[in-house]
């Protein structure tokens, strides 16, 4: 099984909406879905984490709207219940029923959003300093990583230096901040469609007007499926305290912690993070 950009790349209209996202493996459904950092898509977030995973799921990694090579459309509502709605007429386009959920950040908070709107199509969570619902008990204000997010597309615009920062605040290991990896989160940050895309989908999450519908945690207690919860210990984005809120809250919910890990698990601990899933998803109850 070839798993290649190219080889796993899919696009399909739906409902009149340009959606991109890769297709590998064979098994139980797996949804993958993105956080929102510029330059993101779903092959930029697990790409790592695909040669390993479809080896045991049919793994299915979408670009969220307004991110990677989906449509960048302007829509008013906020982003969570924006890009579930589209991504839940995506499975059904490809026939998925049921499947399990792989939401890191941003994406969190959207895999939530669909299992409050449709509990009997989603099996079990997984999710990964999830936006939404990481109710911060001792950390006040705005995060480091947030704050990066926020002035990325201000001032100047899109900048090396600036997206240099901005992994080096995502990861724990300066390791991964490599000129490849900039440079190729870089050049999708820097794409005018794209651009103006993300800029919009992050306004609707920070909009006044639609600001209480993404605030899942108010919802958590009917967040019935099986629930991982995986959190690094040195997230300077969702701070770690988030997870304490979640895990009072959520009656099936269990949480794993990395140590010397940022907002990337998937990433920095890829192995171990690629063992956790197969383990939690294969498992029966």
């Amino acid at each position: 099984m070839e798993i290649s950009f190219e080889a796993t790349s899919r696009t399909t209209d739906v409902d009149g909406l340009r959606m991109h996202y890769h297709d590998a493996g064979s098994g139980p459904t797996l949804v993958l879905l993105h956080g929102g950092g510029p330059g993101v898509s779903g092959w930029s977030n697990f790409k790592y984490n695909l040669p390993t995973l479809a080896q045991h799921f049919r793994c299915l990694v979408i670009d969220q709207p307004g991110f990677g090579r989906s449509h960048q459309p302007k829509f008013q509502e906020h982003f969570f219940n924006y890009s579930a709605r589209f991504v839940m007429k995506l499975l059904d386009q490809l026939g998925v029923e049921r499947a399990h959920f792989l939401g890191n950040s941003l994406g969190g908070g959207t895999t939530v959003r669909i299992a409050l709107d449709h509990p009997k199509r989603t099996d079990r969570l997984i999710l990964m300093g999830p936006g939404g619902l990481a109710f911060n008990v001792f950390f006040p204000g705005l995060s480091e990583g947030l704050k990066s997010v926020r002035d990325f597309y201000r001032g100047d615009g899109p900048t090396y230096e600036k997206m240099e920062e901005f992994i080096r605040v995502m990861t724990f290991d300066p390791k991964f901040v490599t000129e490849a990896f900039v440079r190729e989160r870089l050049a999708l940050a820097s794409d005018p469609e794209t651009m103006e895309g993300t800029r919009h989908a992050l306004e609707t999450v920070r909009a006044k007007e639609f600001f209480a519908a993404g605030e899942l945690w108010r919802e958590l207690e009917r967040v019935r499926q099986k629930t991982l919860l995986v959190w690094g210990r040195d997230d300077r984005t969702m701070p770690m305290d988030g997870a304490f809120f979640a895990l009072k809250r959520m009656p099936d919910v269990r949480l794993h912690v990395f140590g010397q890990c940022g907002h990337w698990a998937q990433m920095e601990k890829t192995a171990e993070f690629d063992r956790l899933v197969v383990d939690f998803l294969s498992t029966a109850s």
